[in-house]
């Protein structure tokens, strides 16, 4: 089965394609299936479709060399196809690519790759029937979504193996090809079948036009973006909840300290940071208390900040790359020309998402920072040992065992950034490909960086919570932390209450004896909240809306 864990929600609005610019947000309603996607019936799209097609037809008539359409494919592309073949050569290339190992992937990420591609298809420059492209959106249409492993692309010639497995789902070409049909695994040619459709022999470019380009990475890379852009944020929520509890010196945020140092990120993450701490005053600070925090309170803008901008920087390079055609060669209607090119290769994704891997180690490492202070009594201001609840049962050891599963979490997001690009093997494809993108691994790497930090960011929740309950009743003789934020953190506060079906309580903290809860149920279900975009994520949308206006996202 196919990972999907979230629930349709369909709105009304259909996405259109008709080549044009499509955002990360686009993707995310239409991988999640809360958006219909449809072709636009504009006359003038089929008309440069059809154009497209006669002039692969023409150059195939006169025998002109035409990379990939009348000769080889890469390090064989001496070799010579004769028009009686070009047909046949195409139907090959997804017979011999069909090489692919490891485990399914993510059902959303084929989702993605499939609009991904039909869109670019639709700019006219590839040469593919728009019978092809509508059955792209059909297989969408009806959630039938072929099972593609994720091992087997170099990003190179683009993801080869893994958009040739669609490709063939939706020519029917074998039945070996598995998809996914709601409930149902079926084979290729039965869900044609189901759908009416007959099987599809290739022309001429069209079985290179559908596998040859970045559309899967982007697809990987875009839905990884969207979910570390989502944990960026509640990652500085939940550092407002722990900067509270550990009664947090605000002077750091003022504007004026940002004004002496105006990186873009930084003056965002200080500004936000204040409208977060709004609203409770840390008056208790003990009058003995140092001058000035440890760094990870102080230094939280400069932290922060180029994070901020690194991961702006990334959505920017993925939607660029989302929109961009990347097969080859490129054919230009206009002037009847083609481009042996190299719009495939996958280095702008592979960059980028190592640089988003490296920047979600830091958010981790930042938080695992806090958590170390907040359950030290040396460094906390005076809460209990591993926030113990009640202090009066001696065998308490409060959530201790909490810290060492985020311990276990931490370091392997702080792995997980190391880069992949740079290891490309040299001598790919008969020294063809003789340097790799490797954006299929990168971005891969980066979605399960994500996954992992999804967990622990139900983690650090778990901490904030507590902490915020402990030091509601240090300060003001009860356990509802939420007195102690301001109107833009307490949705939070109450939104993980409300996934751990706590109601807050005067009496006792979130946990009070370490037998009241199973934390592992806790981490659980915080985890799927924010993996299904649940009252967690709502309550940070406000940050993401304020980090879009400050960095000009649309």
């Amino acid at each position: 089965m196919l990972t999907d864990a979230f629930t349709p929600e369909v709105k009304s609005d259909s996405l259109i394609l008709q080549g044009q610019v499509l955002t990360l947000a686009d993707l995310g309603a239409a991988v999640r299936r809360q958006r219909p996607v449809k072709i636009s019936a504009d006359p003038q799209l089929a008309e440069q479709l059809k154009k497209s097609v006669e002039l692969v037809a023409k150059a195939v008539e006169e025998g002109q060399p035409v990379y990939g359409v009348t000769t080889g494919f890469g390090g064989m592309a001496d070799n010579a196809v004769p028009a009686s073949l070009a047909g046949e050569l195409q139907n090959n290339l997804l017979s011999f690519l069909a090489a692919g190992a490891g485990d399914p992937i993510d059902a959303r990420h084929v989702r993605g790759a499939m609009l991904l591609r039909a869109n670019v298809l639709l700019r006219g420059c590839s040469g593919v029937r728009l019978e092809l492209i509508q059955r792209l959106i059909r297989f969408l249409e009806v959630d039938a979504i072929p099972v593609v492993r994720d091992l087997g692309s170099i990003g190179a010639s683009g993801d080869l193996i893994p958009l040739a497995t669609i490709a063939r789902a939706i020519c029917g070409q074998s039945a070996c090809v598995k998809v996914q049909h709601g409930e149902r695994l079926k084979s290729g040619p039965q869900v044609l079948a189901d759908l009416n459709l007959a099987p599809l022999q290739l022309l001429p470019k069209e079985g290179l036009a559908l596998v040859n380009g970045t559309s899967f990475s982007a697809a990987i890379a875009a839905n990884a973006t969207n979910e570390a852009r989502q944990l960026m944020a509640l990652t500085t929520a939940t550092q407002a909840m722990l900067m509270r509890s550990l009664l947090v010196n605000e002077q750091p945020f003022e504007a004026f300290v940002q004004e002496c140092k105006p990186h873009p990120g930084q003056v965002w993450s200080a500004k936000v940071m204040r409208d977060l701490l709004a609203g409770f005053t840390n008056s208790a600070r003990a009058p003995d208390a140092q001058v000035q925090d440890r760094y990870s309170l102080r230094c939280f803008p400069q932290y922060m900040g180029p994070i901020a901008e690194g991961i702006a920087q990334v959505q920017k390079v993925v939607e660029t790359e989302m929109n961009a055609v990347s097969d080859n060669p490129l054919i230009d209607c206009e002037n009847g020309t083609f481009y042996q090119s190299g719009n495939f290769l996958g280095q702008y994704v592979a960059l980028a998402m190592d640089d988003l891997r490296r920047h979600i180690g830091l958010l981790a490492k930042h938080l695992d920072v806090q958590i170390a202070m907040l359950v030290a009594p040396p460094f906390n201001g005076g809460l209990s040992a591993s926030l113990r609840g009640n202090d009066e049962r001696s065998c308490n050891m409060g959530l201790k065992g909490l810290q060492i599963c985020g311990n276990s979490i931490m370091p392997l997001l702080t792995w997980y950034a190391n880069p992949l690009v740079q290891h490309f093997p040299t001598h790919a494809e008969q020294f063809n490909q003789n340097i790799n993108g490797l954006s299929w691994g990168a971005a891969n790497l980066a979605w399960k960086s994500v996954q992992l930090f999804q967990q622990y960011s139900a983690v650090s929740l778990i901490f904030a919570v507590q902490a915020l309950d402990l030091r509601s009743h240090a300060l003001q003789g009860h356990y509802d932390g939420s007195s102690l934020l301001g109107d833009m953190t307490r949705p939070l506060y109450e939104a993980v209450c409300h996934t751990l079906k706590h109601k807050p309580n005067p009496q006792q903290p979130l946990l009070f004896d370490d037998a009241d809860r199973w934390i592992e149920q806790d981490i659980e279900s915080l985890a799927n909240d924010i993996k299904e975009h649940g009252p967690v994520w709502q309550a940070v949308r406000p940050i993401l809306n304020s980090f879009d206006d400050s960095f000009g996202i649309a």
